[in-house]
Order: C-alpha cells, then sequence, then structure tokens
C-alpha cells in the first residue's frame, strides 16, 4: 500500500469524541436510516482515495450526511471539501449508483437517547475521476477533521479494510462502477 500519511493533533481527536448529538440539519427517514452520501474517488492510474479515520484502525471513503435543502449532489460537494480539501473543480463526476444503499449500524453504535433514532445509512454514491492532478489532498480542511491519514490502493482493495457493517455497501457501489474503472475502452479515451 503506497500511504501518504498526515497525523493531526490530539485536540481535533478529542472534539470527534465529544460529538455524541444529533446535529438538527440531518436528514433521518421515517424508517431510521441517515440520508447521506459516499465518494469513490479515483485517479489516472486507476487508484481509489482510502482514507483512515482519526485514531482508529478503520479505513474508509470519505461520506457524509445530506443537509436539509441540500441535493445529493450539493453535499458531495460539501464532504470533498470538508474531508479532504477538494474543490469542484478538481474532480469530475463519472457517474452515481442508481440506488439509495442502505447499511444498519451495530446495536452498540445506535445512539438510543437522540430523537429521532438512527439506526443507520442510506447513501447516493458517486464515482468521481481526480481531474486536476496538482490538487492536494487537504485532511485537516476544517477544525473538525474525520482522518489522519490517506493512501491511493488498488481498486478492490478497500473491501478487505473497510469495517465489516460497511462492506456490503461498499461492495454494491464499487461492483456497480467497476465496468467504468476497470474499462480500457473508458480510460483511453
Amino acid at each position: 500500500m503506497n500511504l501518504i500519511t498526515k497525523r493531526l493533533s490530539k485536540t481535533g481527536a478529542a472534539r470527534r469524541k465529544g460529538r455524541d448529538k444529533q446535529k438538527p440539519d440531518v436528514m433521518i427517514d421515517k424508517q431510521g436510516y441517515r440520508e447521506g452520501v459516499g465518494i469513490i474517488l479515483v485517479n489516472r492510474k486507476r487508484q481509489i482515495f482510502l482514507a483512515k479515520r482519526i485514531a482508529k484502525e478503520a479505513w474508509q471513503f470519505p461520506q457524509g450526511g445530506i443537509k436539509a435543502a441540500e441535493t445529493p449532489e450539493q453535499a458531495m460537494f460539501r464532504e470533498l471539501k470538508e474531508q479532504i480539501g477538494l474543490h469542484e473543480q478538481d474532480v469530475k463526476i463519472i457517474a452515481s449508483t442508481k440506488k439509495w444503499l442502505r447499511y444498519r449500524l451495530p446495536h452498540r453504535l445506535v445512539r438510543q437517547h437522540s430523537k429521532p433514532i438512527c439506526i443507520g445509512q442510506k447513501q447516493k454514491w458517486f464515482l468521481l475521476l481526480l481531474a486536476n492532478e496538482k490538487a492536494e489532498i487537504n485532511l485537516m480542511a476544517t477544525d473538525d477533521p474525520e482522518f489522519d491519514s490517506w493512501a491511493w490502493v488498488s481498486y478492490w482493495h478497500p473491501l478487505r479494510q473497510v469495517v465489516w457493517f460497511k462492506r456490503q455497501v461498499y461492495t454494491l457501489a464499487m461492483k456497480e462502477f467497476a465496468n467504468i474503472v476497470l474499462s480500457r475502452k473508458f480510460w483511453e479515451t
């Protein structure tokens, strides 16, 4: 794994631990699923961006919730900027999943005292091409970073790294986008 590491301050990790309250603008459907987006960022070498959660051995794609009055595409661009410091002009949208993909949280991670209760996420996934090869990944683009290191990895590698309860959603999104990313014809244009 070609790993590029940037460590964050302990204060950033401490701030993340203290966030246990549901944000007022978070959208949770009637079944208890938080609406969100997932981002699969690919470079011209067909490598996929993967990031490590702060102070954990948990690797994942950038993802986040959709705020009230936001479209999935708007949320995706906001999360891209907040989580990894890339701008809309740095990427090109190649595809998005046809359906919303869902995962349930393990019972121990469900915040039982939050209203409404969130039992998992339903996500619209986006496949993005890193169009600006000079763009720089910045994990500290906000005061509340999500990740402390990142890497470009082979296409199927994330399925071995992601936490078990997200694995099915990752598999579905990656299978849907595989015909694009792994297609010789696509990359020749």
